[in-house]
């Protein structure tokens, strides 16, 4: 439990910084112009869009491998419990 707190907080962190990365697109404007705000805003949009991908993408993928195992075991017991039930209806 602690190292997904841990994780989280670290992919927080890292989402704040990514967002407000320098871009060179954006210094061809005037700083204070709307033209330089609407740049920097699409900008950082676009980042946490691409941000928000990676960390979803990277939770199921996460939650796959962690949780593959026992989905193996599940569907084990499964057949085994219709073995068990086929030899049981037989007799």
């Amino acid at each position: 439990m602690i190292k997904l707190i841990v994780l989280f907080f670290f992919i927080l962190i890292n989402l704040n910084i990514k967002s407000f990365a320098e871009s060179a697109n954006c210094g061809e404007f005037k700083k204070f112009s709307v033209e330089y705000i609407k740049c920097k805003g699409n900008l950082i949009k676009d980042k946490s869009i691409s941000t928000g991908q990676n960390i979803i993408k990277e939770t199921k993928d996460y939650q796959e491998r962690e949780w593959s195992d026992e989905k193996k075991k599940i569907e084990k017991a499964k057949k085994k419990a219709n073995e068990v039930k086929k030899k049981v209806l037989e007799k």
